[in-house]
């Protein structure tokens, strides 16, 4: 899959089961650069870091953090996302994954949050790979 995001989230720790959900979770971080070919264009002289690329930022951290036991998933819905605050060039974006079973298939729940609190959430739904 092409990105229109350079940079690639940076795992804080192992994945692994939450302790007290049990439910597999992940952080992850990601520098946002001035350098990102997306400022070019977007409104200039007062970058923001668009959404669909705080997005594509969640499902990269969501698929570097897929349960073993899931198999190979794909995505196949965006069943919601929530901006809360601008990103701009210098933030560093938190993000928290946690993944559950959700026939036919698995959800995952994105939080992204900076260094000034909340700044999105999103929901992807993932089905498994057809076995070849």
């Amino acid at each position: 899959m092409t990105s229109p995001v350079l940079v690639v989230p940076t795992p804080v720790g192992e994945p692994g089961p939450d302790a007290v959900t049990g439910r597999w979770t992940g952080l992850f971080s990601v520098p946002v650069t001035d350098d990102e070919p997306v400022f070019a264009g977007h409104y200039p002289h007062f970058p923001i870091f668009p959404g669909v690329c705080v997005l594509e930022c969640a499902r990269a951290a969501a698929e570097a953090a897929i349960p073993p036991e899931a198999g190979e998933l794909r995505l196949t819905a965006v069943e919601s996302s929530r901006f809360l605050a601008a990103v701009r060039p210098g933030d560093v974006l938190e993000i928290e994954v946690t993944w559950t079973p959700r026939e036919p298939g698995w959800r995952c729940n994105a939080k992204v949050a900076t260094a000034t609190g909340p700044a999105a959430s999103a929901r992807f739904h993932y089905r498994r790979e057809a076995a070849s």
